[in-house]
């Protein structure tokens, strides 16, 4: 089974799978070049994934309810909601990420290429 971490190791990802946890949380955004960059796939509907921990144990299983790729400028505000980070707005959604990935390296745009990720808790730890 593949994994999934959420955000920065530490209490970025602590509070991440918080939300999962709670069910606040059923969606996330990857970049489409960090796929290449690792030599994956895709995530696909139906698949189920690990979601990891920062001690790299699971705390629980995903189920992969919908998989999109498209523009980061074209991503929606019911997809940013869903990601249940508290942001008030699409546009302050956009600046998080923004902001995100400029500390990982990777600036974006609104033409970046982004994988929206709906999934699902099937299974606890």
């Amino acid at each position: 089974m593949r994994a999934l971490e959420l955000g920065f190791p530490g209490e970025m990802r602590d509070t991440l799978n918080s939300l999962v946890l709670t069910g606040a949380k059923t969606a996330t955004t990857c970049l489409l070049d960090e796929y290449a960059e690792e030599t994956e796939g895709l995530e696909y509907v139906g698949e189920r994934q690990a979601l990891l921990d920062n001690e790299g144990r699971r705390v629980a299983t995903l189920e992969f309810i919908g998989v999109e790729v498209k523009l980061f400028g074209d991503v929606t505000w019911e997809h940013a909601r869903a990601e249940g980070e508290g942001d008030a707005s699409l546009e302050a959604w956009c600046d998080v990420h923004r902001r995100f990935w400029d500390r990982a390296g990777t600036p974006v745009d609104d033409r970046t290429l982004v994988v929206c990720l709906a999934f699902r808790v099937v299974a606890d730890g």
